[in-house]
């Protein structure tokens, strides 16, 4: 059985669709599948069914039940479940074409990141094929409306990623029809836009993509009182100019059809964005955000400058790094770079520098046969191609400082950005920066824009100290009030109060804080594994060495070890010397891990 919500809420069986009877019963339907695999309380159901429900709202629900379980009858694998509170939908994901849809989506990124750009296209294209018309067209209850917003703006972002590919590909002026209905259909997608100027510059009408650069800044101008963005200003520019990178991809004007371009060895240096989308709700980091730009800008000039940002896993490395890239964007015009060297990721081990390599140099325009093999070659060939250049790099997720030093530039106006969550991980001359937990007021901030209107008017000190103003911890607890209309602020601070409250609560189906924290625990040694966790189990909160020594059973000069290793991993924080304190929900992540079995390695010295 296939269920289709991009357009039309509909349902099929083998290809032949299955009559729903009723808006009622769609509605119903798509709320079920908004939540698929998780209970919807009958309270829920009736809030989003009517706006004013009547006395017999629950028994309209229940009959409408009736009737989708009787349609969903044929359904293999899945089906609808009474559960206390409501009921439950399960049906296979990739039943669902808003599953596959993003899934492929993510793919066609994924690809497009390693230089499989043919393939990103492919997927792209199938997963703009998915969709029908509008996201659960018709469907006008409040969370269906939001989710629907959600999927139309990833469905222009693909269009966006593949109008891009394309053009890439050697397209041009068969996009150029395309292109401006598009824009005329989103005239404040620079995105959009941007590729339409380059269309008709590579179909030699330079003049008429001055047009549209000229027709969107006074539309900007005149709707909001804001100027195009840095990356559409740089774009007028280089066509103003004639600058080399508008005229790549193919000849100018567009070849004729049927021809096929020579395909050199190599390709120019790009100056592609490849930095990943900046979070609309990103939340404070004004300090943090100031300190990084004066470490940056105190730097020597005209040499390559390098920042590393460490904290524990959650606190909102990758965030902050990705937001202040594109801050510094216009500074940097020969290519913003990202990557994700997976140093703590669950389901893979750390990047190989060379295989970073690889990914970098394909995404900087180099042939796959112009890429030595060797690690000591890839990693000249990168600083070679970087030399004299204002290039821009993010190293996400960095195990250590030997998976990064083969990365960074050599020579040039260059800037890299590392996260860790280890500290040591900071190559010489980089200037770092330890992350923490947010302020008050903007945990508070950041919880309330993520949970909702519907629940800005109840005090959150409380709630969000409980999350410890962690922004992971956060997002996750406020997404789950979110999730649940008939929950209020004090039903989720009352299962934030206790240890296993927080395990719980702080999980949902895509996302569990405790096993992000859990990384950092298992890339310690083995031998601290055990004391480790003794510490974090123990009530006292902050341990001086002497009380570290009675808990663990270790002679002081091991306790004093034990300290740097778990500040290193920011596993912990240090108030004064010789002191520690193990932030709350660290605590919490000790009581869900296994006791670590006997190890042959030589332990750390005990108390005699």
């Amino acid at each position: 059985m296939e269920f289709l919500v991009l357009g039309p809420v509909e349902v099929s069986e083998s290809g032949m669709p299955v009559r729903l009877r009723g808006m009622r019963r769609r509605r119903l339907l798509a709320l079920l599948l908004l939540n698929a695999h998780r209970a919807v309380a009958m309270d829920t159901l009736v809030d989003e069914l009517w706006q004013d429900p009547p006395a017999s709202a629950r028994h309209q629900v229940h009959n409408a039940i009736r009737d989708l379980r009787a349609a969903l009858a044929a359904s293999e694998g899945g089906g609808l479940v009474t559960v206390d509170v409501g009921y439950r939908l399960d049906v296979p994901p990739d039943a669902v074409d808003a599953h596959r849809f993003t899934e492929w989506a993510r793919a066609a990124r994924a690809a497009r990141r390693e230089g499989r750009d043919a393939e990103a296209m492919r997927l792209l294209q199938s997963a703009l094929d998915l969709w029908r018309g509008d996201a659960f067209a018709g469907i006008d209850c409040p969370a269906v409306t939001a989710a629907a917003a959600g999927l139309d703006e990833q469905r222009l972002t693909a269009v966006e990623e593949l109008m891009e590919l394309r053009l890439a590909a050697g397209e041009a002026g068969s996009l150029v029809a395309e292109l401006s209905a598009l824009s005329a259909r989103h005239p404040l997608r620079d995105a959009l836009r941007g590729s339409l100027m380059l269309a008709l510059y590579r179909s030699g009408r330079q003049a008429d993509a001055l047009a549209v650069y000229e027709e969107g800044r006074r539309l900007l101008a005149d709707e909001l009182g804001l100027d195009p963005g840095p990356r559409l200003r740089r774009l007028h520019t280089e066509i103003l100019a004639d600058a080399p990178r508008v005229q790549r991809a193919g000849t100018t004007p567009d070849r004729p059809a049927g021809t096929t371009p020579s395909r050199p060895s190599t390709v120019s240096p790009g100056s592609g964005n490849y930095l990943p989308r900046d979070l609309p709700d990103f939340t404070g980091r004004t300090a943090e955000l100031a300190l990084l730009d004066s470490a940056v800008d105190d730097q020597n000039p005209g040499s390559p400058r390098t920042v590393t940002i460490d904290g524990m896993g959650g606190i909102g490395k990758t965030a902050l790094a990705v937001h202040f890239a594109h801050r510094r964007t216009t500074d940097h015009p020969d290519g913003q770079y990202y990557i994700d060297l997976h140093g703590f990721s669950p389901d893979r081990a750390p990047l190989a520098p060379e295989e970073a390599l690889g990914v970098l140099l394909r995404s900087d325009g180099a042939a796959p046969e112009a890429i030595p093999r060797g690690l000591a070659e890839r990693s000249a060939v990168w600083r070679s191609r970087l030399t004299g250049r204002r290039a821009l790099l993010v190293l996400d997720n960095a195990a250590d400082a030997a998976q990064v030093a083969p990365l960074l530039p050599g020579t040039g106006d260059s800037l890299t950005v590392i996260t860790t969550r280890r500290k040591l991980t900071a190559p010489d001359g980089a200037r770092s920066l330890p992350l923490g937990a947010l302020a008050p007021a903007d945990a508070e901030t950041l919880f309330r824009r993520v949970a909702g209107d519907a629940h800005t008017g109840s005090p959150l000190t409380q709630t969000v100290a409980l999350c410890g103003h962690h922004p992971l911890a956060l997002r996750i607890a406020a997404t789950r009030l979110r999730d649940r209309p008939s929950w209020t602020v004090p039903d989720a601070t009352a299962r934030l109060r206790t240890s296993t409250g927080r395990t719980a609560f702080l999980r949902t189906a895509d996302r569990d804080l405790m096993s992000v924290l859990a990384l950092s625990h298992a890339q310690l040694p083995p031998d601290v594994e055990k004391p480790a966790r003794a510490l974090a189990l123990h009530p006292a909160t902050t341990h001086d060495i002497p009380q570290a020594c009675a808990v663990t059973g270790l002679a002081p000069s091991a306790v004093e070890r034990l300290f740097d290793t778990l500040i290193d991993h920011n596993l912990a924080h240090e108030p004064s010397p010789a002191h520690l304190t193990i932030p709350l929900l660290l605590r919490d992540c000790a009581h869900t891990l296994t006791p670590p079995a006997h190890h042959a390695t030589r332990p750390l010295t005990a108390v005699a």
